[in-house]
């Protein structure tokens, strides 16, 4: 079954063109499952208390508008699938009227706490998630290649500013630092993450880019080359 909140876009989400930023979207998504798991008895304390955390391990986020300043939109998700340890979901963002403004896949990893190991799902993990029908996309794969002939870039340090309540670098937060590796002008119309390692407070990332026709790949990896995490961002 569905969930869904309704938002306006505020001065703080938005980018240079006054619209809300693709990391905004994200966030408005990242937000809503949370409040959905929260509402039913699935939160962040009850979570922590079995030494649980849901950990995303990959993204597909299509964009067909990014929505002004003061627009009204409602973020709304189902989860579709639970497997082993993982946990498939859906995501649509929306104006008042209905006009899809974006659509998303995601899938999830069950990971004890106390071991930072995958953990397979019982029923208390999935307990008070009503499945709902995958929505009709253009699913991506979960794995994303990378590109041959990546250019590396200068390494910087993982910042507080960085971590979340898990205390390792929100997804949400590599986005932003691929994104600034994108041309000038580039719009992003679909993005796909893949998230591989945990990084912490203090690890160094380095970058490395492949800016080809449409399309921009950035992998964020340690000094030996072993990924944290890998975008792929597409324009129209």
């Amino acid at each position: 079954m569905s969930y869904s909140f309704k938002g306006r876009v505020r001065y703080s989400e938005i980018g240079e063109d006054g619209c809300l930023t693709l990391p905004g979207i994200q966030n408005y998504y990242q937000d809503c499952c949370t409040f959905q798991s929260e509402e039913i008895g699935q939160g962040m304390e009850v979570l922590e208390e079995r030494q649980r955390a849901w950990v995303l391990s990959s993204w597909q986020i299509v964009v067909n508008r990014y929505p002004g300043l003061g627009e009204t939109i409602v973020a709304s998700t189902a989860p579709y699938g639970f497997k082993g340890f993982l946990g498939m979901r859906n995501f649509t963002l929306k104006t008042e009227d209905g006009e899809l403004l974006s659509y998303a896949n995601s899938i999830w990893t069950n990971i004890d706490t106390e071991t930072g190991l995958p953990a397979r799902l019982t029923d208390e993990d999935i307990r008070g998630y009503e499945l709902d029908e995958k929505l009709e996309m253009d699913y991506a794969p979960r794995k994303i290649a990378l590109p041959e002939g990546m250019e590396a870039q200068e390494p910087f340090a993982i910042q507080k500013h960085h971590l979340d309540t898990h205390h390792h670098v929100n997804n949400c937060q590599y986005i932003r630092m691929g994104a600034d590796y994108l041309p000038e002008g580039f719009v992003i119309r679909q993005m796909r993450a893949e998230y591989k390692k945990q990084a912490l407070l203090g690890d160094v990332f380095y970058p490395a880019v492949k800016l080809e026709m449409r399309k921009v790949t950035v992998a964020l990896s340690t000094e030996n080359g072993e990924p944290y995490a890998i975008v792929e961002f597409m324009s129209a």
